[in-house]
């Protein structure tokens, strides 16, 4: 499975984009879990965020939802969190 996520906005609007391949990683099931409960909680379209917030566009195999502050849920905080941090 590959988890793409593109944070933009913020107060220095700089985007950054990460990328986490889990096939064959021994946490696997965990990123799965995660990015489901991310896909299931997104929206088609980007939501309207808030002044100096950020937008995030994750994407799981091929497939894109929208997320944005302060609504994320604890599940996509959790996927962007790890994907931003664990990623290339």
């Amino acid at each position: 499975m590959r988890i793409q996520v593109r944070r933009t906005g913020g107060f220095a609007g700089i985007e950054r984009r990460s990328e986490v391949e889990t096939s064959g990683r021994p946490d696997a099931q965990e990123w799965q879990a995660l990015a489901e409960q991310a896909l299931a909680a997104g929206q088609g379209t980007p939501p309207p965020g808030v002044p100096d917030g950020f937008a995030y566009e994750i994407t799981v195999d091929g497939r894109t939802v929208y997320a944005a502050d302060p609504m994320l849920t604890d599940g996509q905080r959790e996927l962007i969190s790890r994907v931003l941090k664990e990623g290339a």
